[in-house]
């Protein structure tokens, strides 16, 4: 199973077919570990990683380090439930350091993201601080190198 799901995580376009021949396996039996994958939650949903810059629209993209009061119940895992829900959260992780959450968020401009973090995040009780760190340029994300290379122009050595 760790193979197929490997597999799936760099390409997640792969066919049972094609994976079953990548590890000398059974197409079906492929498939039915996915489809088992996807019931248990395993495999959480299948992504397209998108250049947004080339395709011509524009976001803004930024991480924020959010420092929160944990609640004595559920610590911090209520709080980032409710964080997470805004569709402009892109994802949210518990992280070590000087502060509890990072954030990562897109929205159309500067001020719809600052919008989000005065008046959506800033107001939740819990929240004592933030820290937004704007995205300048992506150069990867989720594997995919976004930096555009120039052609190889040197001459193939014939012997």
């Amino acid at each position: 199973m760790r193979e197929i799901l490997r597999i799936l995580e760099r390409d997640a376009r792969a066919t049972p077919e094609q994976i079953a021949a990548m590890i000398g396996g059974d197409a079906e039996n492929v498939a039915r570990v996915i489809a088992d994958a996807e019931k248990s939650g395993t495999i959480g949903g299948y992504k397209s990683v998108i250049d947004w810059d080339r395709a011509g629209e524009e976001y803004v993209y930024a991480f924020i380090d959010v420092r929160v009061s944990p609640e004595r119940a559920s610590g911090f895992d209520d709080i980032a439930r409710r964080i997470y829900r805004f569709p402009e959260v892109l994802s949210a992780h518990l992280v070590s350091g000087q502060h509890d959450l990072r954030v990562t968020v897109a929205g159309r401009t500067m001020k719809e993201v600052a919008y989000f973090v005065a008046e959506k995040l800033a107001t939740i009780e819990q929240v004592q601080s933030t820290e937004t760190h704007f995205v300048l340029k992506r150069y990867k994300e989720d594997g995919v190198i976004f930096e555009e290379r120039e052609p190889d122009r040197r001459l193939a050595v014939a012997p």
